[in-house]
């Protein structure tokens, strides 16, 4: 099990359309993920999971990958993130 923080940089934060992109990655990985905020976890490959901590611009979460690929799925998640979704 791997851990990464990470900052929200676009606009919107980590809602509908972003969260969409978001799990959309999460869900190509073999590997557990969960995001954390605060003390709440939710399963990054959960659409209402990740709306629900209402992740906005700005916020820091912690990315958690337990599996085969979760290196690569840490990995790719930061990256779409730091990308700022194309936004």
């Amino acid at each position: 099990m791997i851990t990464r923080d990470v900052t929200i940089t676009n606009n919107v934060g980590l809602h509908a359309r972003p969260a969409t992109f978001f799990i959309q990655k999460a869900n190509s990985f073999k590997s557990s993920i969960w995001v954390e905020k605060e003390d709440r976890r939710v399963n990054a490959k959960s659409l209402l999971g990740v709306l629900s901590l209402g992740i906005v611009k700005g916020m820091t979460i912690t990315l958690i990958a337990d599996g085969n690929d979760e290196a690569e799925a840490l990995e790719g998640l930061a990256t779409l993130i730091d990308s700022g979704f194309a936004e």
